[in-house]
């Protein structure tokens, strides 16, 4: 008689067990199951529906937005401490900033007109200010009394007149989308660690400068540059002639340190901003919490409650745009302000980020421009008047709709002699390379209008994109077949503190799409002799200058130098958990600048205020 042993459950090992959670005989397991199970599920619990139950109704901020040479835009949200308030009054009194030998004494600046039906948000801006200059800046209530908030004042410091082309240097900030607490951490539910990085990164406990590591120049060949480079970990350059990489730390000598070292070299420019590029708040992830006014509110007041955000935002100016998250995935306005979510979704944003921008040409719209200096920036709005892909055909889909379709020629056709770099911000990004989603998404599904505003871009001198949204950096060149048009360049940079996707590379590093260039190349013959010869060859349209998808926490920080008319300079440091991943640099065309000889021109926009105040109509005068 035979008889067969059943294997017990416990065979398939401990370890097993616990990770997937099988059937076992033994207690002991059973609860260590029952345990880890427990853990998950309130993880989870915690993570989605800590948005609900702590909804930072009382946050108390401010903020400074837009900066002008005279000017400067400030957000404040200051809850009434009476329950049954509707409306109460911040006043914001400032100073310039002064040094030892002085006290400057407070001015009384704008007055904040705080409701309840607005969430206790309000944003004025300061006039009477003067170019390149240091301030700070309190609040106090109607009868003078400085309020608890901010403990210390508030600093900031305004933007260069443009009109003296002296050359600006200068850095800011670039990054999208945003989260608390992801990756998850028990406990944590208010902290957004991309931030915490980007604070050690602007203001470290040393003051050392970030000095590069040392490197070699390199000669870009477009004729030898092959999909693989992009892959690598060398540094590529946006011109065609030898990059002038910045000096690394030289070794120490005997008896110094590296500290020492460091710090013995000259520190980079001041951080003047950061450029948020869209998904601030994720309205629809990991639940969709619905099309509800305080849905979208608590999510912008739960970003600015974080320990981790106010780093940064109390002590660096933010200028916004948003993105598709902002509002529900995917989404495309086709330029009906009526259409579900965008109106409350609309609501929140131009609360919580959009009236602390610059002003649009248009009312009421979020696409804006404006200048540091001899640099000129155009953010685009990429949701709001976007066509649906599947209800329109290619030649009438639209991603920016007639209006600034017109607003971004005409700020081209200014600034095209009278700016020496041009940033135009696009919250998805600008090259066809992305695939799956990005397909449709981004302007791959928009190649009508692309074609045509890249057309233009090419004949303006130093045009650099700006865009995130695929929580991936890739830096991107677009050639013409024109030998006279100017390059373009795209630097996309996400997450700013979320989730990057570990397995799937999404991006082709070059396009199908090819044009014929001519090119001159010497060679040296056997006599020693150097001869030339021009040759065509075949191009991408777009091409891969790098690419990296890992990395939960990327910021692009953006130096710009155009203190020599003849080198302009723009050098790009990818920062990807808080180091330095990659550095792009960007020789720029020498732009001879050309100022208007509108006598308004020179006027400042405060005497001009003066001017009608009194009953005179500058505007017929410039």
């Amino acid at each position: 008689m035979t008889s067969s042993v059943q294997p017990s459950s416990t065979d398939t090992g401990i370890t097993p067990t616990i990770v997937f959670s099988l059937l076992t005989p033994s207690r002991s397991l059973r609860i260590v199951n029952l345990l880890i199970n427990t853990f998950i599920f309130a993880a989870c619990v915690d993570f989605v529906a800590y948005p609900f139950f702590d909804d930072a109704s009382d946050v108390i901020y401010s903020r400074i937005g837009a900066l002008y040479p005279d000017a400067a835009k400030v957000g404040v949200r200051y809850p009434s401490s009476d329950a049954n308030a509707t409306y109460h009054e911040v006043y914001i009194t400032w100073r310039q900033e002064m040094d030892s030998t002085g006290i400057d004494s407070w001015k009384e600046g704008s007055v904040v007109n705080l409701t309840k039906g607005d969430d206790w948000v309000g944003t004025v801006k300061l006039f009477g200010l003067s170019p390149s200059t240091s301030y700070e800046y309190r609040l106090e209530d109607p009868n003078g009394t400085v309020l608890p908030y901010p403990a210390s004042p508030l600093h900031f410091h305004t933007f260069p007149d443009p009109l003296l082309n002296s050359g600006s240097h200068f850095r800011f900030l670039a990054s999208s989308c945003m989260t608390p607490n992801f990756p998850y951490t028990p406990m944590h539910g208010r902290r957004i660690k991309g931030f915490d990085l980007l604070a050690e990164y602007l203001w470290p406990a040393e003051n050392i400068a970030n000095v590069p590591p040392k490197a070699t120049p390199i000669l870009v060949d477009t004729d030898s540059m092959a999909a693989d480079e992009a892959e690598s970990g060398s540094e590529q350059t946006g011109s065609s002639q030898p990059a002038t990489p910045s000096e690394g730390v030289p070794e120490p000598t005997s008896g110094e340190t590296n500290a020492q070292v460091a710090a013995s070299q000259p520190l980079p420019p001041p951080t003047e901003f950061m450029i948020f590029m869209g998904d601030f708040i994720y309205a629809d992830v990991p639940i969709y919490w619905g099309d509800d006014k305080e849905a979208y509110r608590r999510l912008y007041r739960r970003n600015y409650q974080s320990p981790s955000f106010r780093k940064v935002y109390e002590r660096l100016p933010m200028i916004h745009t948003y993105d598709d998250h902002e509002i529900i995935n995917n989404y495309a306005g086709k330029a009906n302000d009526s259409k579900p979510p965008f109106p409350n979704a609309d609501d929140a944003f131009a609360l919580y980020n959009a009236n602390a921008n610059y002003d649009s040409s248009e009312e009421d719209a979020h696409y804006y421009e404006f200048r540091y200096g001899d640099v000129a920036f155009f953010v685009m709005d990429t949701r709001r008047y976007r066509s649906v892909i599947e209800e329109t055909d290619e030649a009438s889909r639209t991603m920016l709709g007639d209006k600034q379709l017109a607003a971004l020629h005409d700020w081209l056709g200014r600034v095209n002699n009278t700016a020496t770099f041009k940033f135009i911000v696009t919250s998805v990004p600008f090259t066809s390379l992305w695939t799956y989603e990005g397909l449709y998404d981004t302007w791959a599904g928009f190649e009508h209008e692309k074609a045509s505003l890249l057309r233009v871009f090419h004949t303006v001198p130093n045009v650099i994109l700006l865009s995130g949204d695929r929580h991936e950096f890739a830096a991107i060149e677009f050639t013409s077949a024109d030998t006279d048009a100017y390059p373009v360049y795209e630097v996309s940079t996400s997450p700013m503190s979320m989730f990057y996707v570990p397995l799937v590379r999404t991006l082709r590093m070059r396009s199908e799409a090819v044009v014929s260039r001519r090119r001159e190349m010497s060679k040296v013959a056997e006599n020693g002799t150097v001869e030339s010869e021009v040759v065509e060859e075949e191009v991408p349209k777009e091409r891969v200058l790098k690419y990296i998808a890992e990395g939960n926490y990327k910021w692009s920080t953006i130096e710009v130098d155009t203190r020599d008319p003849d080198h302009l300079n723009v050098l790009v440091d990818i920062m990807i958990d808080g180091s330095k991943a990659y550095s792009l640099t960007v020789e720029g065309a020498p732009v001879k600048l050309q100022s208007s000889t509108a006598l308004g021109a020179y006027v400042p926009q405060t005497f001009k205020s003066v001017l009608d105040k009194i009953g005179l109509n500058p505007s017929r005068w410039f």
